[in-house]
């Protein structure tokens, strides 16, 4: 009884001490905070944002704004080697397309090139075509990810990786006089 009488006062005498705050401090702290809060987002917004125009406008860029110099040249590297193989392929398309075209269409003038037969300029037609519009599909996924790139990569600058985190499992023991026993894992996650 006198443990739940003293439990009972300590409650009431924390709450109303916690309660003799002043209204005009809290609210120029719940303020302040909250400005530094909405200060801080801004910030990190309009960092990605610029991230992403600028990876938008030219491929890499966006990177070496966010000082990730190393991913520039891979960026450019994958879409400017797909723009190439797309390139080569329509070349290459073009080329079967027109020698198709000269040997099927009953024309003196025109003259198939290639010396092969129908069949397998229709096939050679095909063959480039397909890889042509795959190369068009790696160059906009390489420039789609590129801007992706660019903006998560801004919005995690802020995000810390300090050694302060760490995560601790330790066995979990307590031993309660009423012959009670509790055992278990305990984990103990550390921020700063």
């Amino acid at each position: 009884m006198k443990q739940l009488l003293f439990y009972i006062f300590c409650i009431v005498a924390f709450s109303t001490i916690k309660a003799q705050v002043n209204d005009s401090l809290r609210k120029a702290y719940v303020s302040d905070s909250l400005k530094s809060k909405q200060t801080l987002k801004k910030a990190i917004y309009s960092k990605a944002r610029t991230a992403t125009i600028l990876s938008a406008c030219l491929p890499g860029l966006g990177q070496a704004y966010n000082k990730k110099y190393w991913k520039t040249p891979i960026v450019l590297a994958v879409i400017g080697g797909a723009a190439y193989w797309s390139s080569y392929n329509h070349k290459q398309y073009k080329f079967y397309s027109n020698n198709l075209k000269a040997e099927n269409d009953n024309d003196s003038s025109t003259i198939n090139t290639t010396n092969f037969d129908t069949p397998y300029l229709l096939n050679e037609k095909k063959y480039y075509k397909k890889y042509r519009d795959v190369g068009i599909i790696v160059v906009l996924a390489g420039y789609v990810l590129n801007m992706i790139d660019a903006n998560v990569d801004a919005h995690l600058s802020t995000f810390d990786v300090s050694d302060d985190l760490s995560l601790q499992i330790k066995p979990y023991y307590n031993f309660n006089f009423n012959t009670n026993l509790l055992a278990g894992i305990s984990f103990k996650l550390k921020f700063k």
